[in-house]
């Protein structure tokens, strides 16, 4: 088996039908694919559904809404190909960027992670000119300041006439990686239950001399939050995942006195604006966008306490915080 496309899906149904039709369409003879849904617990009566519908792919339920590094490592212990493929359910993929992607990565041994470009439901393309989040530059001010001033720099760095480009890290809604990079690496880190698993599994990659790339000769569409933001409590509860993997991160990729540092003004920048944000909402409580930032302050207050207590700064909701507790 060359390629083993990894799914994983928590009851976004509607967007993973077009995925699996737009993969069900691809027939080629010059590789072969297999595709494994692995379903994380979504407990609504479609898993048997799809599974009779799509015969030909391979479907595993998780015991739990597991975190997508979690979904990712299970689809990956099943898969057979040499080089797996790790795809949002909110893609739609083509024969020529899945070829792509396979010819590229064999022509390039060098590359550990490879990616391409991702355009939305509104023509636009993703940007793609992500750097590893640093000491002086992880927050929004500092890095939208570092940018200004090495804009010359980065420009040049990313507007590039080759085929490939070299960011420091690129979106898990697309990876493509060997199974010998995959294993050096020991997969996806299970810290993480959402957000951030993308910059760490490119950080570690980097960390043993593999490369990140973008080839630009294949184009996918990926729609923009497609899988995740449903409605005003599954925003909360992903924005809220968002501040937690970047504790998380900073725990795994920073000094001890750096990761201080940057936890402290973390939390206190959290809570100073999500506070205010939660009491304009006592009385805008018509705005959505408000009644999501109340919800968040909710969410992140508890697993600031939760986090004194039990010393991990880990997502409850994470797989490894199990082990923590062992």
């Amino acid at each position: 088996m060359d390629i083993s496309i990894v799914i994983v899906n928590y009851r976004g149904w509607k967007a993973l039908e077009k995925c699996l039709d737009s993969l069900d369409n691809i027939v080629s003879q010059a590789f072969s694919f297999e595709v494994v849904v692995v379903d994380n617990y979504s407990n609504d009566g479609q898993f048997l559904v799809f599974e009779k519908k799509y015969k030909d792919f391979f479907f595993i339920e998780n015991s739990g809404n597991n975190g997508f590094s979690n979904g990712c490592n299970r689809g990956a212990t099943v898969a057979k190909g040499e080089y797996l493929f790790f795809l949002n359910p909110d893609t739609k993929i083509s024969l020529n960027a899945l070829e792509t992607l396979l010819q590229t990565a064999i022509s390039h041994l060098e590359i550990g992670i490879l990616s391409c470009l991702q355009i939305d439901e509104k023509d636009d393309y993703y940007k793609q000119n992500l750097l590893f989040p640093a000491f002086g530059r992880f927050f929004g001010i500092s890095r939208s300041f570092y940018r200004t001033v090495n804009k010359e720099k980065l420009e040049q760095r990313f507007t590039t006439t080759n085929d490939l480009f070299y960011p420091d890290w690129v979106s898990g809604a697309v990876i493509f990686i060997s199974r010998n990079w995959f294993d050096k690496i020991k997969g996806w880190n299970e810290d993480y239950w959402l957000y951030f698993e993308d910059v760490d599994i490119c950080k570690k990659i980097a960390a043993i001399g593999g490369k990140v790339a973008v080839t630009q000769k294949a184009t996918i569409f990926h729609q923009h939050g497609g899988a995740s933001r449903i409605n005003v409590k599954t925003k909360a509860l992903t924005k809220t995942e968002v501040i937690i993997s970047k504790h998380v991160y900073i725990s795994n990729h920073f000094s001890v006195v750096k990761s201080f540092f940057l936890h402290v003004l973390l939390v206190m920048g959290t809570l100073s604006v999500k506070s205010i944000l939660a009491f304009l909402g006592m009385f805008l409580f018509f705005i959505p966008k408000l009644k999501v930032n109340r919800l968040m302050l909710k969410n992140i207050s508890i697993y600031y306490f939760n986090a004194i207590i039990k010393q991990t700064w880990i997502s409850p909701r994470a797989m490894n915080y199990l082990k923590t507790k062992a």
